[in-house]
């Protein structure tokens, strides 16, 4: 599979877009500016405890205090507790966890006010960015990830992704990451880690303590609420957790952003700095790349396929529904291999649209009934292997007997909504235009307007063909009855992009005459 990044910088935002095959599949969007985004650590400061809640809400300098729920403060929360206290009072100067004492575990059923107090100072890490009237949600278990490792402080535990599928690369690497793993430090082993040596492994591990040490360094004199370590951005971050031989191309506009890419690239995978290429046309980078008329076509109420059928994605706050529609292109006797085959085109489309739009929460699919009970296990066998291309978390029910399939998907971010729509060329967008019966007459003034001021001037009339059909319409036409009056033949061209009731007036040079 071809993988393609397209990276549209303007000043305030970054647009990104992922091609698979030429076929878009994922749209980011990041302002330059933001300040708060998922895997960013801050020191924040307690502001409300909610018992009924089970929760707290901190503040970290967003205009929303972030929630802090109990699940996600982690085990080891006394020990964070501590750390941070001693790192901000200046009683402690070591970065290092080596000689660090750990403090007794909280226990899963806890309460908040049991282990927290307001007005306390705590590190956190962001989950999930502010969505609609929420704020951030945030969790006390810090983790630095990286392209092969991630990092887990206050813990001893070594992990293994368990999308690497040899057992023996799976206990290769879990015994090299031994060797090397600091005291009170935990490491999880990525997918993108197989094959590689300890050495690549090290190098990485110092990198990721030494954000640790520069994190460390911040929360010595930070006043609360303060950002600590920033994730990277989102074209580093994807390419980190995404970049593999697959990729054959990533497109840029920016200099600067080229430069740093390749930089990048240099860093974690040399060999790709071949692929970074630099934009230099003055056509926008996603009209060349095909991105704007894919988003054009893709976002939308209506979704459709080659084969005719349609989808119908409605959305509200906490659910989305998709109704799978067959479409007039249908065969017509209904089999059962039909049905089947407008279902499993229609999960590929589904699949898709989930990751571009980058919906989340419960997700609801109304396909088209089956029957056949071998037909309905291929087709949630088929949604579940499309899915396996879906970073986000994601949980797939078998269908229910109302033909119904329910989808949860972790949501991080507001999901994206383009709204693709245009205002009507005719009306401007009023819902209303002028009577059309006098379309002629507003012709007629403007060409004896023209042709009292230029009555030498040849002159072309350009409209839509409905109109031009009209004017030219029987023997006595329109355009003959102009001739007979300006002894002055008026060509008509007829143009199917003009809107209905448009209508220009050029020279024999070709150039609009503008009468206003």
């Amino acid at each position: 599979m071809d993988k393609e990044l397209v990276i549209n910088s303007t000043p305030t935002t970054v647009e990104i877009a992922l091609l698979e095959n030429k076929k878009l599949v994922e749209l980011h969007y990041q302002k330059t500016n933001t300040n708060f985004s998922v895997g960013d650590i801050f020191i924040g400061r307690v502001k409300k405890l909610m018992p009924g809640l089970n929760a707290a809400f901190v503040d970290i300098g967003h205009k929303k205090d972030a929630f802090l729920h109990y699940t996600d403060l982690g085990p080891k929360l006394n020990s964070l507790l501590k750390y941070t206290d001693k790192a901000n009072s200046g009683a402690s100067n070591v970065s290092s966890l080596s000689d660090f004492e750990f403090e007794p575990e909280i226990i899963k059923t806890g309460k908040i006010d049991q282990v927290l107090s307001k007005r306390q100072l705590v590190l956190v890490q962001i989950l999930k960015e502010p969505i609609s009237t929420k704020g951030p949600r945030l969790s006390c278990e810090i983790t630095i990830p990286g392209r092969f490792l991630v990092l887990t402080p206050f813990s001893n535990v070594v992990a293994v992704s368990k999308k690497l599928g040899s057992p023996d690369e799976r206990k290769r690497l879990k015994t090299l990451v031994e060797s090397i793993k600091p005291k009170n430090f935990g490491l999880i082993v990525r997918t993108a880690a197989e094959g590689k040596k300890v050495a690549d492994l090290h190098e990485e591990l110092n990198t990721m303590l030494s954000k640790w040490e520069a994190m460390f360094e911040q929360l010595q004199k930070a006043t609360p609420p303060m950002k600590l370590l920033s994730e990277l951005d989102k074209t580093s971050s994807l390419l980190r957790d995404m970049l593999n031989e697959s990729f054959n191309k990533i497109s840029v506009n920016d200099k600067e952003m080229y430069t740093g890419i390749k930089t990048f690239l240099h860093g974690i995978a040399p060999h790709k700095e071949k692929i970074v290429n630099f934009h230099r046309s003055s056509k926008s980078i996603f009209e060349t790349a095909g991105v704007t008329r894919q988003i054009k076509s893709s976002f939308g109420k209506t979704a459709t396929m080659p084969s005719g059928a349609y989808l119908v994605i409605e959305s509200t706050e906490a659910m989305h529904v998709i109704d799978v529609n067959s479409g007039h292109k249908m065969s017509s006797n209904n089999t059962a291999d039909a049905v089947l085959a407008v279902n499993l085109e229609s999960a590929a489309e589904i699949a898709r649209q989930l990751r571009l739009r980058d919906i989340g929460g419960i997700i609801i699919i109304d396909y088209i009934d089956m029957k056949v009970p071998d037909h309905r296990k291929e087709l949630v066998s088929a949604m579940r292997q499309l899915m396996k291309q879906d970073r986000a978390q994601h949980t797939i029910l078998p269908l229910s007997k109302f033909g119904l399939m329910q989808i949860t998907r972790q949501r991080v971010r507001p999901s994206v909504k383009i709204n693709t729509a245009e205002i009507c060329p005719s009306c401007e967008g009023s819902g209303k235009v002028n009577p059309t019966i006098i379309l002629t007459d507003d012709i007629e003034r403007d060409l004896n307007f023209i042709l009292q001021s230029r009555p030498k001037s040849k002159l072309y009339l350009k409209v839509h063909p409905y109109i031009g059909a009209f004017l030219q319409k029987g023997i006595i036409s329109q355009q003959m009855r102009w001739f007979k009056k300006h002894y002055k033949w008026i060509k008509i061209y007829q143009d199917p992009d003009f809107p209905l009731l448009t209508y220009k007036f050029f020279d024999s040079n070709n150039d609009e005459i503008r009468l206003n």
